[in-house]
């Protein structure tokens, strides 16, 4: 039987990172295929290890307007497959690093090939929490910028964020709220006082779709009628609550399970995929790492580009409460 090695990592109190090398087989029981690809979370030590398996690339997608790709929600029967890339060179960017959102496909270009481009962000600095900015052009992450698309914005304790589009704060809006911005989504992470070991968990609210598979706008005057208030007070109507689904406990290697189809390759306790209870195998969105700086994400209806984006953009974010 041949072993190979995976590293993982494995997460302290303090929330710092320590890597390892574990050995384990390169095969799976019958229950487990070694065709598919499993995440294992290892519960004593807190830590994922991915087994690996060819990567399929994104299906061909085409568009002629990127602002209006981004904002709008996957169409059905579609995966939309990414790649996020972390650019961490330089003293500025190893604390406010830059996030890139490729399609995982190449397009040949005057003989060299290039992956599609949707989306950047990056954290403000100097704000009173964490505050990202999401915008089209790689270049351009300005908030008064022409490319600007869209925020994250996150509570003092970094454990609920929420996403706006582009449009102006109500504060600032027209009578009818007609130009006001609109939220996009709220993630909520599940605190961990206890300092219990085990999987993190999280919650994602999202506005409704109409008949016409179309996001319904939500634009709230203030910050009591947004999507955190609406679902803390049970207030459901027009929203979906989706979550990260729960791993299957493995007896064999005394771990917990998930299967990410190849498309996940290393160990993360970012790693995770986002279901909705009336069907745990249809898959919303799955994140993962495969690389240091690089991470697969792919998206499927009723989500766009920049609220997936967003809600790995807060997986990234520091989360003391939570570990």
């Amino acid at each position: 039987m041949t072993r190979q090695h995976i590293r993982c990592l494995c997460w302290k109190h303090s929330n710092t990172e320590k890597k390892t090398t574990t050995t384990t087989r390169n095969s799976l029981s019958e229950e487990h295929p070694q065709s598919q690809s499993f995440l294992l979370y290892h519960s004593l030590k807190n830590a994922l290890i991915c087994f690996e398996q060819e990567r399929a690339p994104s299906p061909e997608i085409e568009f002629d307007n990127l602002e209006k790709f981004v904002l709008e929600p996957a169409a059905q029967g579609v995966t939309v497959k990414c790649r996020v890339t972390r650019d961490q060179r330089g003293m500025d960017k190893s604390l406010y690093p830059l996030y890139y959102l490729h399609l995982d496909n190449e397009q040949k270009v005057r003989g060299s090939y290039f992956k599609t481009f949707l989306l950047a962000g990056r954290k403000r600095k100097k704000s009173a929490t964490s505050n990202y900015l999401i915008s089209i052009d790689a270049t351009d992450l300005s908030r008064g910028g022409e490319n600007f698309v869209g925020k994250l914005r996150s509570n003092l304790m970094g454990t609920k964020f929420t996403v706006f589009d582009n449009n102006v704060n109500p504060d600032r809006a027209l009578p009818d709220m007609s130009n006001a911005r609109q939220e996009l989504a709220a993630i909520v992470y599940e605190t961990n006082v206890l300092g219990m070991k085990g999987p993190r968990r999280m919650m994602v609210i999202i506005p409704g779709m109409d008949k016409d598979n179309e996001r319904v706008p939500l634009r709230p005057r203030n910050d009591c009628d947004g999507l955190l208030i609406r679902h803390q007070n049970r207030r459901m109507e027009n929203l979906i609550e989706l979550h990260n689904k729960t791993p299957v406990w493995n007896e064999d290697s005394a771990s917990h399970v998930l299967n990410f189809n190849g498309r996940v390759t290393q160990a993360s306790i970012k790693n995770f995929q986002i279901v909705h209870n009336k069907d745990l195998d249809y898959i919303v969105m799955q994140f993962g790492r495969i690389a240091d700086d690089i991470f697969t994400l792919d998206y499927k209806y009723p989500l766009c580009a920049v609220q997936a984006f967003a809600i790995a953009l807060s997986s990234f974010d520091g989360k003391i409460a939570c570990e």
